[in-house]
């Protein structure tokens, strides 16, 4: 997993004397969003190959997540009680940041879960086809949550119904995977850190299919008051 380059970093956890502009707060997001998509990516190669190292990497790149999310969260806050008069398109787009950065800070949390079972070597008591399943699941949450930052840069509300029809294959694939573990040999407590794993991957559809969501409402509501 490739480690994130320290002028990313001094980015990261705010490096500018005052509040961000409309632009670069986007741009902040953006940065979350592609930063949840490598964790995930990373986390996923991690928990398959137990790359220890790899894993204690990834946990840094989650403080940076919340650092940015926090920075965030405070420059959009200083934004909407600041008196005077106010764009209604741009006051919008402060509130979905507001209601989405949650999202991507417990998304990068979940990542750093899957990431962490690595040191356990879950992955070698598995069968082939329950580690296939597993990397399914990862890449199709990588694909959910490329489409999510899609969807956050293009205001593109039409990528919900498309993230539904990805979540619900995650979600079939989360069915299968605990089949898989239940027809297999493992062991009880293999069984249930499994069934952990997997969960986080399903939250992590889940998250990235409520911040779709969320877009779809908020053009709906920008639609109604303009």
């Amino acid at each position: 997993m490739e480690v994130l380059k320290l002028e990313d970093a001094a980015f990261l956890v705010g490096t500018s004397s005052g509040p961000l502009g409309l632009e670069d707060l986007d741009e902040a997001v953006v940065r979350i969003f592609n930063l949840v998509r490598e964790a995930l990516n990373g986390a996923t190669e991690i928990f398959l190959t137990a790359d220890r190292r790899a894993a204690r990497r990834l946990v840094e790149r989650d403080h940076l997540i919340d650092a940015l999310q926090r920075e965030a969260d405070t420059t959009v806050m200083d934004e909407l009680v600041r008196p005077g008069d106010f764009d209604l398109r741009q006051r919008h787009r402060h509130l979905l940041i507001l209601r989405i950065l949650p999202e991507l800070e417990r998304s990068g949390d979940l990542a750093e879960h899957i990431a962490s079972h690595a040191s356990q070597g879950l992955a070698e008591w598995l069968s082939p086809r329950a580690r296939k399943l597993v990397a399914q699941m990862g890449a199709l949450g990588s694909e959910m949550w490329g489409l999510a930052a899609d969807s956050f840069v293009n205001y593109d509300e039409s990528v919900a119904d498309l993230l539904r029809r990805t979540d619900d294959e995650i979600d079939d694939l989360h069915v299968s995977l605990t089949a898989e573990l239940a027809a297999g040999r493992v062991s009880v407590p293999v069984a249930i850190e499994m069934a952990l794993v997997a969960r986080y991957f399903e939250r992590l559809g889940d998250h990235a299919f409520n911040i779709a969501c969320r877009v779809h409402a908020m053009n709906a509501d920008l639609g109604r008051e303009s």
